[in-house]
């Protein structure tokens, strides 16, 4: 199957809306990305195109695909036969003949698929009738047909095998008005464009929102009529009672007007008819009603995701309800004084019962996870006791922790979008850097001690190289100093060969200054040795706290 439902990664912010109004266990894929972001995608061989998703998606994350490019292609190209959905009527009550006739002036030909679900009603009146059902799930909601193909296929055998509305009006038109134009459906219905990839019955699917997009976005304004206007010249005759199929109970009540005796049991809404279903699945055939009569939309397919409608419920039920009273105003006139249904018996003695039925195509289930795996998922999750598996938050989407550990298992979801296991690793984090911090800072203390120690140590070893430099410097001043005194003993005793008493005082006068300055250069060599011996010491004390430092470190 095509894509249907589509994701924009981007726009994805990981809220697990998606996930949460889901029926479908496997049709949501979420995983980590490398940059950390969480992204739910689509999956679409398990997804049945329900359209919850889109509608509870305000991000702009999720959308879906249609035919309604494609088919407005081919209108410019070759007469189109257009059948419309009977929600046309509360989906756009002041302008759905408007639509209509904007497409008969393209070159279309227009038919009511109200007529098909006549047709569709008739057909399980008769089968019954004929015991060629039993008791049975109704099947014109597409979703609900790929929820059961894929999820629960036990329950094919309880599926109606008469086709839904829109493939008995294809049916209707391609065998008994002999006519091989391509059609095209206008409806309120994502999930039918899979229906109609399964019967090869129709080529294309027009969603009414997309359909009123493309009018905006090309500038095209269908006139408008009276809300109260409800009849049209199609090209074949209008439907009568089957225009409230759109309506929650609308198919139940086509049958009950003409066996008031059936045992019919309805069920509407995702949070409702799926777990019905499923509950259904799990019983024994005697319990099971005659009918099943189920719609994956809450209100029906007036409100269905894919019609875009303006509309309040109330607005639509009371469109309904109008549709309703002309419907069976238009059906009064065609029943006989017996109580026979003239549409019914004209469809007798046209219609072939065996045209309007058809098979399925059932996926092979995904094998439920052992106790054995999902006890490793738990633990993964650290989850060890029987409270912490039941804590059914529902904040990953899911409504359990039992159906998260199975999607993990599955491999369409990850521990880390468990907010409970999320939650426990950041709080073992935090505990683990927590105590790294205060260990931390007990070295940090230690490190501050030992560097305030070999400050010191270096401030004595620059002191003692300055006291070296100028020690140095004063030996050579002092060393230069004997020099020239020796030299100028040697000049006078040169000069002076027969020395007198003065010339004597005088060379003791010189020799008393070399000895002080030989005893000044003693005194600097003692401050260099001096010097030298501390800097040892200091270089030694670094050294040794250079070492501690180090181990301190490396203790953390």
């Amino acid at each position: 199957m095509n894509d249907i439902i589509i994701v924009r990664p981007e726009k994805c912010v990981g809220c697990n809306a998606c996930v949460r109004v889901c029926p479908a266990p496997e049709a949501n894929i979420t995983k980590v990305l490398d940059n950390g972001k969480i992204v739910t995608n689509v999956n679409n061989e398990r997804c049945i195109a329900c359209g919850e998703c889109v509608k509870v998606c305000n991000h702009g994350a999720r959308d879906y695909l249609d035919d309604t490019e494609a088919c407005m292609t081919r209108i410019a190209k070759e007469k189109v036969i257009i059948l419309a959905a009977p929600s046309i009527k509360s989906v756009f009550p002041t302008n759905w003949k408007g639509i209509l006739d904007w497409f008969r002036k393209k070159g279309c030909l227009i038919f009511d698929v109200s007529l098909g679900a006549d047709i569709c009603t008739w057909a399980h009146i008769r089968a019954m009738e004929t015991k060629k059902v039993g008791n049975i799930i109704t099947q014109p909601c597409a979703a609900i047909v790929n929820y059961i193909e894929t999820y629960q296929p036990k329950l094919l055998m309880n599926l109606s095998p008469i086709h839904s509305p829109i493939a008995c009006a294809a049916t209707y038109i391609k065998k008994y008005k002999n006519l091989s134009n391509p059609i095209a459906v206008l409806s309120p219905c994502i999930a039918k464009r899979k229906e109609f990839d399964e019967t090869g019955l129709v080529d294309y699917s027009v969603t009414f929102k997309k359909l009123i997009d493309y009018f905006d976005k090309n500038d095209i304004k269908p006139s408008s009529h009276a809300a109260t206007d409800l009849e049209y010249a199609f090209d074949d005759q209008q439907g009568q009672l089957g225009s409230i199929y759109p309506r929650p109970g609308g198919l139940r009540d086509n049958l009950l007007a003409h066996d008031p005796e059936l045992s019919v049991t309805t069920s509407e809404g995702v949070n409702k008819v799926y777990p019905e279903l499923n509950m259904y699945a799990g019983m024994p055939e005697y319990k099971h009603p005659e009918i099943f009569d189920v719609l994956s939309c809450e209100y029906g397919c007036n409100l269905a995701p894919g019609s875009g409608s303006r509309q309040s419920v109330f607005d639509v039920m009371t469109s309904m309800k109008n549709i309703e009273k002309e419907a069976k105003s238009r059906r009064k006139t065609g029943v006989f004084r017996s109580g026979d249904d003239r549409l019914f018996r004209k469809f007798d003695e046209e219609l072939k019962l065996s045209d309007f039925m058809r098979s399925y195509k059932p996926l092979k289930p995904t094998p439920i996870p052992t106790d054995k795996q999902l006890n490793e998922v738990y633990e993964l999750l650290g989850k060890h006791t029987e409270q912490e598996r039941t804590y059914n938050c529902h904040a990953c989407g899911y409504k359990s922790c039992r159906d998260m550990a199975i999607a993990i298992c599955r491999g369409v979801n990850t521990p880390d979008n468990c907010i409970v296991h999320t939650k426990a690793m950041l709080t073992a984090k935090h505990s683990e850097l927590t105590a790294q911090h205060e260990k931390l800072s007990g070295v940090t203390s230690v490190c501050v001690e030992l560097a305030e120690h070999l400050k010191n140590s270096i401030d004595s070893i620059i002191n003692n190289i300055n006291a070296i430099d100028s020690s140095t410097s004063k030996t050579k001043e002092k060393a230069d100093n004997v020099s020239g005194l020796l030299k100028n003993i040697v000049t006078f005793c040169g000069q002076n060969t027969t020395m007198d008493e003065n010339s004597v005082r005088q060379m003791i006068t010189i020799l008393e200054t070399t000895i002080k300055a030989f005893s000044a250069l003693d005194d600097n060599v003692n401050t260099t040795n001096e010097s030298s011996s501390v800097i040892n010491k200091s270089i030694k004390e670094i050294s040794e706290l250079v070492n501690k430092i180090n181990d301190t470190l490396h203790s953390s």
